[in-house]
């Protein structure tokens, strides 16, 4: 299925605008705006019309004041038109309803959705995904379904196991097999396992190569939470919805750079052929992608800035894949980029200039700071400096060139408190508002804290043995505990790196427990 041309008249913020892919549209339509140009208005617009036959659940009902430009109360969807390559719009709609699948002429994820658990206590009945009943209407509204496509893929993996009366091994390879090929693709990990009914442990489980145990889809990151979110949605909906437009706004919004080119290609691989996907992006990787891998079967439609939208028409075409026009788009999402990275605080922390090579390298207080606050204060930015005492003298020097070219945001220095007391540690902090000092020696003394080496324990590595924690840190607070990493790595018996035992570590340090709040109460 795909849309030719699309036309709106006094939507939003257009005053007439058509994009028109002439009669050879691609698979991929790719909106390559600045921010706050209308990307997401033109996905409501193609939303507004299928709304107007219940085809994807208005779930907050706008009327036109949402729509018209000009607040004119008697706009309808007839002000929108969708075009497709070999058939009309109605007769399409005729078609699929003639065949009870009338939902799935779109789908459709906006840009806001987040799934911070996945943990169900008890199934319930769930709409047909072909219904398209739990979707956004505009791309505004929060999506939190994670929830109902675990249920949906527990289900379809005991369908296969009864239907086909086969082992689980072989219903996991078959059911998990194919989303796993998407998700290794793009992560370093996989499912394992679809939880324990009996044992109410009702979550996607995982592996990871350097981890030896298996983990819960609650303590992976934000941005692999998405990952994982987008793949499974997608997997879930290529059996019923074959035959339709995906809609898919800047989804690289939450997720790591360094991933994003290969899970555009995911998405394409695991959207069926007999598809069009129209996406809106910022994000360089994806054009990187468009540009190379998926070049023959992409169009780009290219907004510029001086485009007077709410007064002008405007007629948009697919640009010419030229050197000079990849080039100005690029630019255009770097600038983006620019905006949608920039840190509202900078917090100038220290770096030891001599590490031991085999466990810590010059960045690591700002990866440790960077990776325990990414979701609470993802504002701020740690940067590295030089080690403590020479943080005054260095830091101040570049405070003044970052103040320059960063008027609008909040800069702080960051150190360790090492052998400073609690009264030169005050006075310290009442010298400048910039000012801040770790209450324990250093940052390890918050790694190593035992709550943190509990929890981690708790999570299936061993029993805590508290008697020979007790033995190798005799004071958390103000004795350097740096070289205690080692010996609490081989009692609970990691078997990774230290690296990898410091990375576990970290991640036991969530906003729930006190130590966090602890750090966070010294920094923020």
């Amino acid at each position: 299925m795909l849309i030719t041309k699309i036309t709106l008249d006094g939507y939003k913020r257009f005053h007439d605008l058509t994009i028109d892919l002439w009669d050879t549209p691609s698979r991929i339509v790719a909106l390559i705006w600045p921010n706050w140009c209308g990307k997401s208005s033109i996905f409501d617009w193609m939303l507004y019309k299928a709304n107007a036959y219940d085809l994807i659940w208005n779930k907050s009902r706008k009327d036109w004041k949402f729509h018209s430009i000009t607040w004119d109360s008697n706009y309808t969807y007839q002000k929108v038109k969708i075009f497709f390559w070999d058939i009309e719009y109605e007769d399409l709609r005729s078609d699929k309803t003639r065949q009870w699948n009338s939902q799935t002429i779109f789908s459709f994820r906006n840009s806001y959705r987040y799934n911070s658990s996945v943990n169900v206590t008890q199934t319930v009945a769930l709409t047909s995904i072909e219904y398209n009943k739990y979707w956004a209407t505009q791309s505004t509204d929060l999506d939190d379904k994670m929830t109902e496509n675990y249920q949906r893929l527990l289900i379809k993996y005991n369908q296969y196991l009864n239907e086909q009366d086969c082992s689980p091994s072989v219903a996991k390879k078959t059911i998990i097999g194919e989303l796993n090929d998407s998700i290794e693709n793009c992560l370093d990990l996989k499912i394992d396992n679809l939880g324990d009914i009996q044992a109410s442990r009702w979550t996607i489980y995982f592996t990871k190569l350097w981890y030896p145990n298996i983990f819960p889809f609650d303590v992976l990151s934000s941005w692999e939470k998405e990952v994982v979110d987008i793949l499974l949605d997608l997997y879930l909906r290529k059996d019923q919805y074959d035959d339709t437009v995906y809609i898919i706004d800047e989804p690289e919004l939450h997720i790591n750079t360094a991933i994003q080119r290969s899970l555009l290609i995911e998405i394409n691989r695991l959207i069926p052929q007999n598809c069009q996907i129209r996406i809106a992006t910022h994000s360089i990787w994806f054009l990187r992608a468009l540009q190379e891998e998926l070049n023959d079967e992409s169009s780009i439609i290219e907004f510029t800035s001086d485009m007077q939208s709410a007064s002008e028409i405007l007629h948009l075409t697919p640009i010419i894949k030229s050197r000079t026009n990849w080039q100005r788009i690029f630019h255009t999402a770097l600038d983006d980029l620019t905006g949608l990275v920039s840190p509202q605080r900078i917090v100038y922390c220290e770096w030891d200039p001599h590490p031991n090579i085999d466990w810590f390298e010059n960045w690591f207080d700002a990866m440790v700071y960077n990776t325990i606050f990414e979701e609470e204060h993802h504002e701020t930015l740690f940067i590295s400096s030089d080690w403590c005492r020479q943080v005054e003298s260095y830091s101040s020097i570049a405070l003044q060139v970052l103040w320059k070219w960063f008027s609008w945001v909040e800069l702080l220095k960051l150190t360790d408190r090492d052998h400073t007391t609690l009264k030169d540690r005050e006075d310290w902090l009442n010298e400048s508002w910039m000012n801040r000092m770790l209450n324990r020696y250093s940052i390890e003394n918050f790694l190593l804290d035992k709550e943190v080496i509990k929890k981690l324990c708790s999570n299936g590595w061993c029993v805590f043995d508290e008697a020979f924690y007790n033995s190798q840190i005799t004071d958390i607070r103000n004795n350097k505990v740096k070289n205690k990493i080692w010996p609490i790595k081989q009692n609970i018996k990691f078997t990774g790196t230290n690296m990898d035992f410091i990375k576990s570590l970290i991640s036991q340090i969530t906003k729930e427990t006190s130590i966090y709040k602890e750090l966070e109460e010294c920094i923020f």
